[in-house]
């Protein structure tokens, strides 16, 4: 059978006592696989990164390096989080990297999605190599793919093209020299929390919202610039803090900004004022394979609306999206 597919037989992990039958088998696996080499994680702070730690760090300890890149496509205060959480509270063999240029560079005038998601996979590859060659040892890479990452990256048997690619699935160069360690993969993501709380992670940590490995680069629709990147950046960070304020963050599973290429005029300070759309998504799901919207309140809205068009420069519009997966996918790229 094909390692990338899972077993009809599998059974969904739903308990934690199924959640520590996982855990010990994956731990078991990966000791054989690893033996005493070390291993580098790709370790962006998210839910499924963070339980693949969770469980390297119980299965091989001080052997896992995990290496955060900072690809200049975070949230707001990101990068600055998980150094505070695995570098000072877990004591995890962390690694910071500061690569915004380098991937802003590469990524400058390409506006094709998949082009952008190719691009920022093989740049974090790139970025691991460059990392393994001061460390002795390092034969492995680990990743936090999960199941609905490799369903969406590859074309199912009756011929339906591939939703999308994932950095981590598909997007790898042909002479990666490590081999890959991916205990998650099969994985749903309702089932990495249940195993992520299992491992005694923090709640807030396993209920995290997900973002995806390309980050915001996904969400800056287009081609990526600097400025509109960085009004992205503080819109969502506006979002994500009144959705906060009013309780929304672990009633809605899933809510970003994503800002398109384009302008409408507008009128500031009396004054005719050209600027970008925010587009506010807001969705609820169990397995990440389909979708439904979230009913967010008017007050709600206006509130969010009201502060980034004062707030954040280059934006004069905030708009909602309601389209449920399918026919729409969680991301806008």
């Amino acid at each position: 059978m094909n390692g990338n597919m899972r077993p009809d037989s599998m059974e969904r992990i739903t308990t934690k006592a199924l959640a520590e039958k996982f855990i010990d088998e994956q731990v078991k696996i990966v000791r054989e696989q690893v033996g005493d080499k070390r291993v580098l994680l790709a370790l962006s702070g998210g839910v499924d990164s963070s339980v693949v730690a969770a469980l390297l760090i119980k299965a091989i300890g001080k052997q896992l390096y995990c290496v955060h890149v900072n690809h200049g496509l975070m949230r707001k205060n990101e990068s600055e989080n998980v150094i505070d959480v695995f570098g000072k509270e877990l004591d995890a063999n962390l690694i910071y990297i500061d690569a915004t240029d380098r991937f802003l560079n590469l990524l400058a005038g390409v506006s094709d999605p998949e082009r952008k998601r190719k691009i920022i996979g093989a740049e974090f590859i790139n970025v691991f190599a460059d990392e393994a060659r001061k460390l002795e040892g390092v034969d492995f890479l680990a990743q936090g793919t999960i199941y609905p990452d490799i369903l969406e990256s590859f074309k199912k048997a009756e011929g339906k093209k591939a939703v999308k690619s994932h950095h981590n699935v598909g997007g790898l160069p042909d002479d990666l020299k490590f081999q890959l360690v991916e205990p998650i993969k099969l994985l749903f993501k309702d089932e990495v929390r249940v195993v992520g709380e299992a491992l005694g992670l923090p709640h807030a940590m396993v209920y995290r919202q997900p973002f995806p490995g390309p980050g915001l680069g996904v969400r800056c629709l287009g081609a990526i610039t600097r400025d509109r990147l960085n009004a992205l950046r503080e819109a969502d960070a506006i979002l994500r803090e009144e959705f906060d304020n009013f309780g929304l963050n672990e009633k809605v599973w899933q809510y970003f900004i994503a800002i398109p290429d384009i302008k409408s005029v507008g009128v500031k300070d009396e004054s005719r004022y050209e600027g970008w759309p925010a587009i506010i998504r807001a969705v609820n799901t169990k397995d990440a394979m389909s979708a439904t919207i979230e009913e967010i309140p008017y007050n709600v809205l206006h509130k969010i609306t009201a502060r980034i068009t004062a707030e954040v420069e280059g934006i004069n519009r905030v708009l909602y999206d309601l389209t449920p997966k399918p026919v729409g996918t969680i991301e806008w790229e």
